[in-house]
């Protein structure tokens, strides 16, 4: 048997899957690792706790499951995006990595936008937000002068542990894109940014594809964790690109609808020359030469898990959300706005806060189960009216995570989406994609499309209802207005509790 190795580098664990040739996973192994938070708004980690884990997970793959060291082929990976890991000229980290998570870093984005202003958006083709690589870089810069000295190179947290693997330095153009450091249609280190803000060219690593060959595994990890030096080694993916890729956005007539804590709504671009001026991210693909727009709401799965837990923690949560079909569309004329930790798309503003709009003495605990389901939606419908507003059209959702296990939320976002909505029959994400990028690498397959017909398949499928699509584009009418009517109040009130706690 031979199968291909995932990594999938998570912000809490590392899951490490072997996929065969017919897609199939064979065995999975993860292991969790700490997230540090030494001062407010601070996420760091610890980049030997990624290798330590998964070669932890790797050993219990070849001793526990039985997957022999000279079945595994070929390895690549998915990273959590952004973190920035510094490494002094013997590779050593100087540092714990900085995580995307981490918001100290708003007065650097300022500095950006102020020194390079539209250039800057013109270049990246994304505005500078926290939790982006270059403003961390800067923060290190500005406040840790000493250390920053000592900086030879700097990596993202998948490259970190493909480097620890192989013994050799680079990054791959889906992760080096949300630096927001790279000339993303010239696919070069910009040398205008590193100017801009005294950055030396050699701290910036080589650039390879995501489906390029990094190497094979070096003696030292060969010993340390039972693998083949025969083993080849590919670039991978940034999560969100290789979680497209293992839910096969490969055209341009498919959109990702992901609902997790935070959701995602990804896009696949043929080319460079749609241009969204910084409304949504727009990073380099792992097909080569390809790209994908993203847009983000904060609180997606986050303000059902919220409302859950705070009114109804007792419940069983498939029935929770299955009551919500005790109401109507629109939820008997309420909205809800899922802005309780702050939104990103297409309201970039971290003060922002949720609201229930519309509630009278009639409502019940249905409708508003219901108006959380549907604002998440209509979040989504933010983004994707982002897309139609530069004429990008497509005509099907693939749905993962939280909102694709519930029948009832599925069925929503058909309706609020106007577009047939399909879900998966194996839900795998980053990991998957990643195990893709190295079928393809070690040439089982010509393309990632055509590792996609044989590793994704496609499940259930849902269309919109007519009435219920006039119904949810008159309430989607009204959730547009929300924001603009309710930030100055949120914004009162966060300078309210921050000046009252």
């Amino acid at each position: 048997m031979e199968v291909v190795l995932g990594v999938d580098l998570g912000t809490s664990a590392v899951k490490v899957s072997a996929v065969d040739r017919e897609g199939k996973i064979v065995a999975q192994q993860s292991e969790a690792y700490s997230l540090n938070q030494p001062e407010p708004g601070y996420s760091e980690q610890n980049p030997e706790d990624w290798v330590t884990g998964t070669t932890a997970a790797i050993d219990r793959l070849i001793k526990v499951d039985g997957i022999k060291p000279d079945e595994i082929t070929g390895i690549s990976y998915s990273g959590q995006m952004h973190g920035l890991v510094l490494l002094d000229d013997h590779n050593q980290v100087l540092r714990p990595a900085i995580l995307w998570n981490d918001t100290r870093t708003t007065e650097q984005c300022k500095e950006i936008l102020d020194t390079m202003g539209q250039d800057f958006i013109d270049i990246t083709r994304n505005v500078p937000l926290e939790g982006f690589t270059l403003p961390k870089l800067l923060w290190v810069k500005e406040n840790e002068p000493e250390l920053f000295n000592n900086v030879s190179v700097f990596l993202l947290p998948k490259d970190y542990l493909r480097y620890r693997m192989t013994g050799k330095i680079a990054m791959e153009y889906s992760d080096a894109a949300g630096t927001v450091m790279l000339d993303e249609e010239n696919k070069t280190w910009s040398t205008k940014i590193a100017d801009a803000f005294d950055l030396s060219q050699t701290i910036f690593p080589p650039l390879i594809e995501s489906i390029g060959f990094a190497g094979t595994i070096g003696d030292t990890y060969a010993k340390f964790s039972g693998l083949k030096t025969t083993t080849k080694i590919y670039g991978g993916a940034a999560d969100n690109a290789a979680g497209a890729i293992g839910a096969g956005i490969l055209s341009s007539n498919q959109v990702l609808s992901s609902i997790g804590t935070s959701g995602v709504v990804l896009k696949y671009e043929d080319n460079a020359d749609v241009d969204y001026k910084g409304a949504l991210h727009f990073f380099n693909h792992a097909i080569p030469n390809k790209f994908y727009t993203m847009g983000v709401t904060l609180a997606a799965g986050y303000s059902l898990s919220w409302f859950k837990k705070t009114f109804s923690a007792d419940q069983d949560f498939t029935e929770f959300v299955n009551a919500a079909g005790d109401s109507t569309v629109g939820a008997n004329g309420l909205l809800f706005t899922p802005y309780i930790v702050g939104e990103r798309t297409p309201y970039p503003d971290g003060d922002a806060r949720g609201s229930f709009i519309g509630i009278d003495g009639t409502h019940n605990k249905a409708d508003f189960t219901r108006a959380v389901l549907e604002g998440i939606v209509f979040s989504f419908k933010d983004i994707m009216r982002i897309f139609a507003e530069k004429g990008s059209n497509f005509d099907t959702v693939v749905s993962i995570g939280g909102g694709a296990k519930s029948p009832l939320w599925l069925q929503i976002q058909a309706d609020v989406f106007n577009k047939k909505v399909v879900t998966l029959k194996n839900e795998q994400g980053p990991g998957l994609g990643a195990a893709m990028i190295a079928a393809v690498g070690v040439g089982w397959f010509d393309s990632l499309s055509d590792c996609a017909q044989k590793f994704v398949s496609y499940d259930q499928e849902y269309v919109p209802g007519s009435g219920n699509v006039e119904k949810y584009e008159k309430m989607y009418q009204l959730y547009k207005q929300v924001y603009g009517q309710t930030a100055e109040i949120s914004h009162k009130l966060m300078e309210y509790r921050r000046n009252n706690l």
